[in-house]
């Protein structure tokens, strides 16, 4: 009796190559997170703004400007600078902000949170709507519907963010008052939450404050509305991309000829397959809404990252704007190794190469 021992050695196989595969994914990540880290390095070293005169003021006396030169390790070589900032970042020490004389990573804990709501109510959108228009727009290639949604997606990478953000608040808070204008929250709601997760939206929600979240909604749905639009131009168009190589493939050729259903041919096998690439697009939009939101935070007067980022640059506290930086890019890099690994996982082709 002959026993088919081909799939277990397949599946053996695979494993040693999924490893290797998320092997190689980690050591890119490594690399550019530490190539990250020099070049936030080097930008301290060479904008014009001396860090010594940052702490002490420009009334000191040389004495005292020379004593914390030597104390920030200053007139060290450059590489064992490089040195000294790399172990401070991996045990969590960005520095401390000039403007608000705290730890760099306790001001970044308090306005991150307000920068997650706000790009993850704006993926929300995107992907809600980006997705369908650009399935629509592929299913209907070269009709008025794929013509509308190429016209959508256009305006939203080209119009600048921050002029949809003032012309939002003039129509929809100015003139219909549709909408709360600047800002997280109406004052008179602040002090009735207690903030556990630093989300308006679910603390208010989790502690029954209707009234709170409503306020809070009615404040972040229109910056959200606004970031959403860009991210779905660029989800739509790469869906709709996704899609038309998949509706060319001869497996939907294949399940048209049985007489398969239209909207399950779109919907479960072509969305299916285009989801995979997907992922990635989600991926680095969201990466992308997260960095990107200076502007729509400086308009809307929102008190997340963007804003504190803002603030730095304009009183030169370089300390701050390099640790913010830091921190985005260490989020980009996180996401698109959360993307890379996810696309791993789900397409099987993948772990075999």
């Amino acid at each position: 009796m002959m026993v088919d021992t081909t799939s277990g050695e397949g599946h053996r196989g695979a494993l040693p190559a999924l490893a290797w595969k998320l092997v190689k994914i980690f050591a890119s990540v490594a690399l550019t997170f530490l190539g990250l880290l020099l070049v936030t390095f080097l930008i301290g070293r060479v904008v014009p703004v001396d860090p010594v005169l940052a702490v002490i003021g420009d009334r000191a006396s040389q004495s005292v400007y020379d004593r914390v030169f030597i104390e920030l390790g200053l007139d060290k070589p450059l590489y064992e600078q490089f040195w000294i900032y790399l172990q401070k970042i991996l045990s969590g020490d960005l520095g401390t902000s000039f403007l608000t004389k705290k730890p760099i990573i306790d001001d970044i804990a308090r306005v991150f949170p307000a920068t997650l709501e706000l790009a993850t109510v704006a993926i929300l959108i995107g992907t809600s709507f980006g997705i369908p228009l650009g399935v629509l727009a592929a299913v209907r290639q070269g009709r008025l519907s794929d013509q509308i949604v190429r016209v959508v997606g256009l305006i939203g990478y080209s119009a600048p963010i921050f002029w949809l953000g003032l012309l939002g608040l003039l129509v929809f808070y100015a003139r219909l008052h549709w909408v709360a204008g600047p800002g997280r929250i109406d004052i008179g709601f602040e002090y009735s939450i207690t903030s556990r997760s630093g989300l308006m939206l679910l603390d208010s929600a989790m502690q029954g404050q209707w009234g709170a979240f409503r306020n809070a909604f009615s404040h972040i749905i229109l910056p959200a509305s606004l970031l959403g639009y860009y991210s779905l131009a660029y989800i739509s168009r790469m869906t709709r991309s996704f899609m038309l190589a998949e509706l060319a493939q001869e497996y939907v050729i294949t399940a048209r000829v049985k007489g398969v259903a239209e909207w399950r041919i779109i919907w479960v096998h072509a969305l299916r397959n285009a989801a995979v690439p997907l992922v990635t697009v989600v991926a680095l939009s969201y990466a992308g809404l997260l960095e990107g939101s200076v502007l729509t935070e400086t308009v809307f007067a929102w008190p997340g990252l963007g804003q504190y980022l803002t603030n730095s640059l304009q009183n030169a506290d370089m300390n701050a704007v390099l640790g913010g930086t830091l921190v985005i890019g260490a989020i980009f890099v996180g996401l698109n190794l959360l993307s890379d690994l996810l696309y791993t996982l789900l397409d099987p082709r993948v772990r075999r190469r």
